[in-house]
């Protein structure tokens, strides 16, 4: 990955693309800052992963070794070497001591990548999993009292070959001699993952026999007293330290969903073995899993074409089970399903809508689910409903016994802009009958019957196809409360819909004021009150699919000056842009969409313009073609586009020419192109070059065109300028041409020619 994007301005957003030279098959960012401020993303490829610290404060250069030195070097550089057959020199351990500088990345336009770090498995990374914490710094990662979080990277992969990992790596980026050992030159394969080189743990966790198709991570204390009457059971239990709870599934048989628990002591350089504790074998295979970030016992699974289902694998299916060996039972129980609405078509149809992704949302409360035809909702699970005003849920005390429930209806919902044509599959075109390849089929009540079996079936293949998913961000809590929440809703494929909700508490009110009649203004609402969709996207993927998306909370901390410690700062206000930026995943690309502007103005959306200081502008300069009525024309510049001499100070061809004269009066053009001048506006231009003659001057007036072209024109910041009546200006200016076309094409007469 190259330090520096490639970054591409469009009239919404600012897209800064990173071009790989791998595929890459799952991104994450963590939710963890780096001690330096940085932004940790991980993606896996073809041949493992890669870590990459993205902003902070820059790793300082590589100093210059004793071996590098020419000759003439100073004598205290020297190293005497003294051989001795007695005793042979023991090998010291390398210790990574990585040094900053003093000036962060942060300051400038776009965070550079400081460093990264490829940990090689020999197989290619299908999918990967991080925690679901909030966004954090290092010292406050203390999440449910695990304090290894504070100094290590904790994640989960899943491999092509069936295996499944848990990977502890330092949370501070390596350093530049760290990775120019001498020692990983020797072998290949010196600095594979599993090797220790790099500070990393890896545990293999085993019992799959096919490849798996999602995972999930979370981290859990065991509470002190044992469940059973086993001795064995209970002294494991004694011990209470933080453990790592890992979820995955796979396509074997039916469908099965196993679970791991790992202990988090594992020493660099071993590779240690755990089977798993459960093994649920499943109706239909999932699709996704989550766990849930406030109780870390529930797990979120989600089967596409049926419901969303929440596991609870610490407590029993059966009362009495007490024949397991752990802490946990041996068989989990199914609390709750969520049922998609079914799906619409020319005909009443059975099939529900399928589900591409859902995500907890509210600290654990309620779900966000988005369907294949663009339409989002919310199931309220527990009450957390602004309007809920604190009754009970589901999952209150009162209802701790629930079991097998189920909800069907969303508590709001809606469509994603740009969805209509999945919505509506009649109006795409497609053949009446099997083989038929013209637009005109004639309607007979066979082709009738066969048009709207094709229209149901059609639609319902069509939505199976679609590839989307749902992103949840914590973002960093202001105080002793829960912190605030995001997220992006994405549907893949060339041209992807991407669609960002700022502040999910502030829309999900503002949802349900507009159902009873509120008075939510849709434009110029609060910015965290509206989903916005990001547009142009395809400006940064470059031609390629939109695989997956992610979400980087942007930081409220900094790193202060001498490069000890960030501080805290206040949170970037929702006014100032959307509080995360949206990771997208091409094919071999990531792609980072940055919007800043804000966005709560129709005339700033119709237009694209982004609003900036006054002070960092210069004068306004353009071309006009008139002056305006209600300002002098001693503010405008005019620029002379013609190419003749000007009148008084040349020989000939005063005032008249231009480009239209003689070919025998026309200037030269060979000397238009030879003579460099500054490019000044024509009312600056000094004396002896407007006497020039005619043939030197030739086409100076694009020295005129590029100066005005360059030239800042802010629309917003000029006093008295109404930019809603010059729209409405424009667009009467519009109907007016419409209308004279119209009365033209009236008032054609057509006259036909006969032969005798």
């Amino acid at each position: 990955m190259q330090p520096a994007p490639r970054s591409r301005r469009t009239p919404q957003n600012t897209q800064h693309t990173y071009s790989l030279d791998r595929r890459i098959h799952d991104v994450k960012t963590y939710p963890v800052q780096s001690p330096q401020g940085a932004t940790i993303l991980i993606y896996g490829h073809e041949n493992g992963i890669t870590v990459a610290w993205r902003g902070g404060q820059r790793l300082k250069p590589p100093k210059q070794s004793a071996s590098d030195k020419r000759n003439g070097g100073h004598s205290e550089d020297a190293v005497m070497v003294i051989d001795s057959d007695d005793e042979a020199p023991a090998a010291s351990a390398f210790v990574d001591k990585p040094e900053f500088q003093d000036n962060p990345t942060a300051d400038a336009s776009v965070p550079e990548i400081v460093q990264t770090l490829d940990l090689a498995l020999g197989t290619a990374v299908l999918h990967v999993a991080v925690l679901p914490m909030p966004s954090s710094a290092a010292e406050d990662a203390a999440w449910n009292g695990a304090n290894i979080l504070k100094n290590k990277i904790v994640f989960a992969v899943t491999c092509a070959t069936t295996d499944v990992y848990l990977a502890t790596l330092p949370l501070t980026p390596p350093s530049h001699e760290s990775k120019a050992r001498p020692e990983l030159r020797q072998s290949l394969l010196a600095g594979n993952a599993g090797t220790g080189v790099w500070g990393e743990t890896l545990t293999l966790l085993t019992g799959q026999s096919r490849p798996s198709g999602g995972l999930a991570l979370t981290l859990v204390k065991p509470k002190p007293g044992s469940r059973s009457r086993s001795l064995e059971r209970a002294a494991a239990q004694a011990a209470t330290g933080t453990r790592a709870i890992v979820a995955a599934h796979s396509r074997e048989a039916s469908g099965i969903l196993r679970l791991w628990d790992v202990a988090l002591d594992a020493q660099p350089g071993t590779i240690n073995r755990v089977e798993p504790f459960q093994t649920e074998y499943l109706p239909s295979p999932l699709t996704a899993i989550t766990f849930n970030p406030t109780h870390t016992s529930q797990l979120l699974t989600v089967t596409s074409s049926q419901a969303v289902r929440i596991y609870d694998y610490a407590t029993a299916a059966l009362p009495l089970d007490d024949t397991s060996d752990g802490p946990y039972p041996t068989q989990g129980s199914w609390l709750l399903s969520l049922y998609a609405p079914f799906a619409r078509g020319p005909s009443m149809s059975t099939a529900r809508k399928p589900i591409v992704g859902a995500e907890w949302i509210a600290h654990g409360r309620a779900v966000l689910a988005l369907l294949a035809d663009g339409q989002w909702g919310i199931w309220d699970i527990d009450g957390a409903s602004p309007s809920a005003s604190g009754s009970g849920g589901l999952f209150s005390k009162a209802n701790a016994g629930l079991r097998g429930s189920s909800i069907t209806s969303f508590c709001v919902s809606g469509h994603l802009e740009g969805t209509s044509p999945l919505r509506n599959p009649a109006t795409q075109k497609s053949p009446a009958a099997p083989g038929a390849t013209g637009e005109f089929v004639p309607m007979t009540p066979h082709t009738r019957r066969d048009a709207v079996a094709s229209a149901i079936t059609g639609g319902s293949e069509r939505l199976a196809t679609v590839r989307g998913g749902v992103t949840v961000a914590q973002l960093v809590p202001q105080g002793t409360g829960p912190g605030e929440e995001s997220a992006v809703l994405w549907l893949g494929g060339t041209d992807p819909i991407v669609s960002v909700i700022p502040v999910i508490s502030r829309f999900w009110d503002s949802q349900l004021r507009r159902a009873v009649g509120g008075g939510v203004n849709l434009w110029s609402g609060a910015q965290p009150t509206r989903m916005l969709r990001l547009t142009d996207l395809g400006a940064g993927l470059l031609g390629e699919r939109c695989t997956g998306a992610a979400a980087i909370p942007k930081s409220s901390q900094t790193p202060t000056t001498n490069g000890s410690s960030p501080t805290k700062e206040s949170s970037p206000t929702h006014a100032e842009g959307l509080p995360i930026e949206v990771l997208l995943q091409g094919e071999s690309r990531l792609v980072v969409v940055h919007e800043s502007e804000d966005t709560s103005s129709l005339t700033t959306r119709l237009l694209g313009a982004r609003k900036k200081p006054r002070a960092e502008l210069g004068p306004t300069r353009a071309i006009l073609a008139y002056p305006r009525p209600d300002k002098p024309n001693s503010n405008n510049v005019s620029f002379d586009l013609s190419i003749a001499p000007r009148a008084g100070k040349t020989g000939g061809g005063g005032g008249g020419g231009g480009l239209f004269r003689p070919r025998s009066q026309r200037p030269s053009v060979k000397g238009s192109f030879e003579q460099s001048m500054e490019v000044l506006p024509s009312t600056e231009v000094p004396d002896e070059a407007q006497s020039a003659p005619s043939s030197q001057q030739g086409l100076m007036f694009i020295n005129d065109l590029s100066y005005a072209a360059d030239q800042p024109d802010d629309e917003f910041e000029v006093e008295g300028r109404d930019i809603e009546q010059e729209l409405m200006d424009i667009m009467e200016i519009d109907r007016e041409l419409e209308q004279l076309e119209h009365e033209r094409e009236k008032g054609t007469k057509r006259v036909f020619f006969e032969e005798d």
